[in-house]
């Protein structure tokens, strides 16, 4: 049986901007461009969220539901530099950490540096150091497989940790509304909703011929995460599968050649991104998206 853990910062970038300046603290605050500006929220503050903000919302709209609204810059090197503060305490444990994000995190300690025979243990002493050296709080999940660690970190935020057992998680698992499934997004969960599916009870009563027939592939994962079955290994060095780069405007865009302007600097930064990975493509995704005429964003995806 593993023992896995899953680290997941709290309010990573907001909480380090707070941190940094007490003038912020207890303050609804996001970090993300300016809404003058058409930027979007890249993380909010949880004094923020009561407001009902968070991240990807245009910082327009975060700005009607908190006129007193804290922006922020983000400030990516500061993160980062705190992100392997954070991986260099994971590395006292175990050198099988997956990361997800600059603050999220998998863990498998089955089998562990220090011999520790509980997971929850060294998740305890993982949050402690934490809070010791970056002055940060962070949420824990352990459980035993990457799906029920994953869902246990989301259930007692901030500074939390909780535990879901080998004989408890299918009752864990069955009792969960089936959007908050990891995995499962907005648009899924409204095609299940219409197929009667609506907790993991439901989900677990369809059977895998059924689940592939309206889901396709993704239909194994539904199949086996139904019943709390997760195999998937940690991976400390997952091949990265596509490289990126994006751009918002303050302004629409109505002119072919400013477009294209824009579109060849974007294509220059994929390619700069390439050569530092030395990786080559197969499939190059475009998508333009405008944001109810608050938000239009040029995005180029390159699939490796």
């Amino acid at each position: 049986m593993r023992k896995i853990i899953h680290v997941d910062m709290d309010a990573f970038y907001a909480s380090v901007e707070q941190r940094d300046h007490p003038s912020y603290r207890g303050q609804p605050l996001v970090v993300g461009g300016s809404p003058n500006q058409r930027g979007v929220v890249a993380a909010a503050s949880y004094e923020a969220r009561k407001f009902g903000i968070h991240s990807a919302m245009p910082s327009a709209v975060a700005i009607a539901l908190c006129p007193s609204l804290i922006f922020v810059k983000p400030r990516f090197e500061v993160y980062r530099e705190i992100s392997q503060q954070i991986h260099d305490i994971f590395k006292r444990y175990t050198d099988l950490v997956e990361g997800v994000a600059l603050d999220e995190a998998y863990l498998d300690v089955t089998e562990n540096k220090q011999n520790i025979t509980y997971a929850s243990t060294i998740a305890r002493y993982i949050k402690a150091a934490i809070l010791e050296q970056t002055h940060l709080t962070a949420t824990a999940g352990v459980s035993i497989n990457k799906f029920l660690a994953k869902m246990a970190s989301g259930q007692n935020k901030p500074n939390g940790l909780t535990v879901i057992r080998r004989e408890n998680a299918s009752a864990f698992v069955e009792g969960l509304a089936i959007e908050k499934f990891h995995g499962i997004g907005e648009v899924t969960a409204a095609k299940m909703h219409a197929l009667g599916i609506h907790t993991g009870a439901d989900l677990k009563a369809r059977s895998l011929f059924e689940l592939t027939q309206n889901f396709g592939k993704v239909g194994h994962y539904y199949y086996k995460i139904a019943r709390a079955e997760d195999d998937r290994s940690v991976e400390p060095n997952r091949v990265r599968k596509s490289i990126g780069a994006e751009t918002s405007f303050a302004w629409d865009l109505s002119e072919r050649h400013q477009m294209l302007q824009e579109l060849k600097q974007i294509a220059q930064i994929v390619e700069q991104r390439l050569e530092q990975h030395s990786s080559g493509g197969r499939t190059l995704t475009l998508k333009v998206i405008q944001f109810w005429i608050l938000d239009l964003r040029f995005w180029i995806n390159l699939s490796l």
